[in-house]
């Protein structure tokens, strides 16, 4: 016995607007291109993809962040905190102590920074060090362990004084030497009494420009008691460069 097939037959009508089946098409399209992009999305990783998840469920859902720096990179002499303009300003403070010159001292101590007594006393370690290379490693070390000392002294005395302000004082003030240094080999050549007067200068210099920023309101009494080791810091830091 032979299964009874029934056909339909359509009606054949001509579309009314020929671009509808286009557009069918294209929507059919791009909805497939969706479902594979979400497809794709949902294994590989996306913040809530198959992967992310596991890790996320591990403890490790940090490997999967991504952090965006929106903060534009800073200047190298900005990341170091070095303000060349304010370290060329505290060189003439200690070049030019006295109060006729106008120059606002007190922002040698006020405003501590270590780029700049640092540069200062690698100049004069450099100088000092024609010869005597070792003396590079002692100058620093002077620097380091007298600024701590003098602030101890400070410190003990009733001054408001940190370390930090004792190091960059210390360590601008030996500008002095560092000139006198290098005028000395000249003033030598002259007359020996002219280069022994250039580095009782140097030290004097030197220490009254340390003594007056560190001895403040609290140390004026006891201001002696603070320019002595200031000045016998000066006169080593002077004897490592002449040998003597």
């Amino acid at each position: 016995m032979s299964a009874e097939k029934s056909f339909d037959f359509l009606e054949n009508t001509p579309l009314a607007n020929p671009g509808d089946m286009s557009g069918q098409m294209k929507a059919a399209y791009d909805m497939g291109d969706l479902g594979g992009d979400a497809a794709s999305a949902g294994y590989g990783g996306g913040g809530g993809g198959r992967a992310s998840a596991y890790l996320r469920r591990r403890g490790f859902g940090w490997l999967m962040e991504v952090e965006e720096d929106d903060e534009q990179q800073k200047p190298l002499l900005e990341e170091l905190d070095i303000d060349p303009t304010d370290i060329y300003y505290k060189l003439r403070c200690v070049l030019l102590p006295l109060p006729y010159f106008g120059y606002d001292r007190q922002v040698v101590r006020d405003r501590p920074d270590f780029w700049g007594p640092l540069f200062v006393v690698l100049l004069f370690a450099l100088v000092a060090m024609v010869g005597q290379f070792r003396v590079v490693s002692w100058i620093l070390t002077i620097w380091l362990a007298g600024s701590w000392f003098v602030y101890v002294l400070a410190r003990s005395l009733g001054g408001e004084v940190s370390y930090s302000q004792s190091l960059g004082v210390i360590g601008y003030s030996v500008l002095p030497l560092l000139l006198v240094g290098l005028l000395l080999p000249l003033a030598a050549k002259v007359h020996g009494l002219v280069g022994f007067a250039c580095k009782i200068l140097a030290v004097v210099w030197a220490s009254y420009t340390a003594g007056s920023l560190l001895c403040v309101e609290e140390l004026q009494v006891k201001k002696p008691l603070l320019l002595y080791p200031i000045f016998l810091l000066y006169v080593y830091f002077l004897s490592l460069y002449t040998g003597v």
